[in-house]
């Protein structure tokens, strides 16, 4: 789906209970249990993967390929490929994505931009009843 060969692995977590202050870097793929304070960013090339937990509380820039969000993210999100909103999802920022898969529930309290304005975005709506 979306050209992807394979899933990159979560090589990383930060857990529940956890607050990191300051900027994280990361390659492969990501988890967020817990709480972050700064700015959130993938390395490499888009295929990397972030995963915001119900549980988790990101304040600052979010930018990766694949990023999936069921928390909560005050600051901007940058999605290079597929940006997944989950039914708890809750975004205070812009958004900025290449394709974009919003489920029933999913908040975003700012503007939607398409990474290219000229190529119509794949935009799927996403329910409850499957």
């Amino acid at each position: 789906m979306f050209g992807w060969k394979k899933t990159p692995h979560i090589r990383t977590l930060i857990g529940e209970g956890t607050v990191v202050q300051g900027e994280v870097r990361f390659t492969d793929g990501l988890r967020i249990d817990g709480e972050v304070v700064g700015n959130i960013v993938a390395t490499g090339d888009k295929r990397t993967m972030l995963v915001i937990s119900e549980k988790a509380k990101v304040t600052g820039k979010v930018r990766a390929g694949h990023v999936i969000i069921n928390g909560l993210v005050t600051g901007p999100v940058e999605s290079e490929d597929l940006l997944e909103l989950q039914p708890k999802a809750r975004i205070v920022g812009d958004v900025k994505y290449e394709a974009l898969e919003m489920h029933q529930g999913a908040t975003i309290d700012g503007e939607l931009h398409p990474m290219k304005a000229e190529d119509k975005p794949a935009l799927k709506l996403a329910s409850n009843n499957g």
